[in-house]
């Protein structure tokens, strides 16, 4: 969604997120920002963020945590993954 890697300037898919705490291709959201259906802490690892000396797959310490996020709102950043430890809310959808 955006100006990001070719996006277009609006969300054209969207699917339901579960939180994980596996790192891998299974659980990747590929470049989407995320709506918070219900309000509360997110933990995610932003797109582009890559493992130790900037190859591999990224590790839950490189996460940061948004905290307070509002019940039906964006967060407007774009993330790869969303850590269950750590995230309190709730109703995630990625949309991109």
């Amino acid at each position: 969604m955006g100006q990001y890697a070719n996006q277009p300037d609006f969300g054209t898919i969207a699917v339901a997120v579960t939180a994980s705490n596996t790192i891998d291709n299974t659980t990747n959201i590929d470049s989407s920002c995320l709506f918070i259906g219900t309000g509360g802490d997110v933990k995610v690892i932003l797109s582009g963020v890559n493992g130790a000396g900037g190859t591999g797959r990224p590790t839950a310490a490189q996460a940061v945590v948004f905290k307070g996020l509002p019940a039906g709102s964006f967060l407007p950043v774009i993330v790869d993954y969303v850590l269950a430890t750590g995230t309190t809310a709730a109703d995630l959808i990625a949309v991109k």
